[in-house]
């Protein structure tokens, strides 16, 4: 049941659709212009808004402006006089439909089932962009960390590639969308890829492209990594997983700022900045002769090297509330508490697996324990050998 304001002069017109939506078990209210519908915006939130286009005082055209301006309701205007042009207008102000009358009854009630589903997509998209931007954020107030956080203010505004190293758990992706979110291309594409988790005879094609017919499989063509990222930030990580002759690929892609897809002979201009990450010694990986060292020049123009959890042990009390926040909020349960002791007795492991092992441990805690976990819980529970 959703809540629902028409607003329209005629009384006739409001009634109707007063009835019709009730049927359907939404609440609806009505409004007989603009300015009084628009304080009533000001009480309270509404799923749907119906809106007359001709009306005295403020017609549906400021109304949809007004409402665009100040609150997120999806807006159906109405018109006994419409167009191809009104229509137009109205959608590029924001306006979710357009219904002409007199209002055809089927019509109406796609109108509405439509418009709702739209307001839910909204409303749990913003829900999804908050909890990754929350799980994105960098936790800790250390020397270390406040260090790493100036390199990334600096960093992040130009276009300067950037190497991202760390021990793995370290949270190197998470720095990596911190520079992308500062940065003049947040507004455009970051795409990922794992270079580790892809084959090494397909991760060309999943980095260019390619075209239909390439090889057997290649039923269609495919759009690779770097023309997705076009004109945003493409993040390349375990960059040291690479195989080298995809590494001569993309040591062309950064220097001539084009690429190539697989069976394909065009050039294709990309404007790709890149972020590449990696958990290995490139220096050593170079020596082995397994790694490219002008490559290595090319993605380490900025290299920012993210600290072990064991050198900012001093973040862990932080890390441990905003996992418990999560973690809880994911279990829908009460947020638990640990004593200092508990915490103090954290501070003490090495920490080999880094951010991600202490979540993990964090989850094993909140779901083994009872109550406030204690200091002898985490001697219980924080190693796998307590199984």
């Amino acid at each position: 049941m959703a809540k629902i304001l028409v607003i329209d002069d005629e009384r006739s017109i409001r009634n109707a659709l007063k009835d019709i939506l009730e049927f359907e078990n939404h609440t609806v209210v009505g409004a007989e212009d603009g300015i009084k519908a628009l304080e009533m915006m000001k009480e309270e939130k509404y799923d749907l808004v119906f809106c007359d286009i001709k009306m005295p005082q403020m017609d549906g055209i400021e109304v949809l402006d007004k409402v665009k301006e100040l609150y997120d309701m999806p807006m159906v205007m109405i018109s006994g006089h419409g167009n191809i042009e009104t229509a137009v207008e109205c959608i590029k102000k924001g306006a979710f439909d357009f219904i002409e009358k007199p209002i055809d009854l089927n019509r109406l009630l796609v109108c509405v089932r439509n418009g709702l589903q739209h307001k839910s997509l909204v409303t749990e998209t913003k829900t999804l962009k908050k909890q990754v931007a929350k799980t994105n954020q960098m936790i800790g107030d250390s020397p270390a960390m406040n260090h790493l956080r100036e390199i990334i203010a600096r960093v992040a505004p130009t276009d300067a590639r950037v190497l991202v190293t760390g021990e793995n758990g370290t949270g190197k992706e998470v720095v990596a969308r911190q520079i992308f979110e500062l940065s003049n291309r947040a507004q455009a594409p970051f795409v990922e890829v794992n270079c580790a988790a892809i084959p090494p005879e397909l991760i060309e094609s999943e980095l260019f492209g390619h075209e239909k017919g390439a090889f057997t499989s290649a039923l269609k063509q495919h759009i690779g990594k770097f023309e997705q990222a076009d004109g945003g930030t493409l993040f390349l990580d375990e960059i040291g997983d690479m195989s080298l002759s995809a590494q001569t690929k993309v040591l062309r892609a950064l220097q001539e700022n084009e690429i190539t897809r697989v069976g394909g002979d065009k050039a294709i201009k990309v404007n790709v900045r890149v972020i590449a990450a990696t958990n290995k010694d490139l220096r050593k990986e170079i020596e082995e002769g397994n790694f490219r060292e002008d490559l290595y020049h090319r993605l380490s123009v900025i290299p920012v090297h993210v600290p072990p959890l064991r050198e900012r042990v001093e973040d862990i009390p932080m890390l441990v509330s905003f996992f418990c926040e999560i973690i809880c909020n994911e279990q829908g349960t009460p947020i638990r508490d640990f004593e200092p002791a508990a915490i103090e007795e954290m501070k003490k492991y090495k920490w080999t697996g880094n951010i991600r092992e202490l979540r993990n441990i964090v989850e094993r805690l909140i779901i083994l324990c009872s109550g406030t976990i204690t200091a002898d819980d985490v001697k219980m529970y924080a190693t796998p050998s307590f199984l």
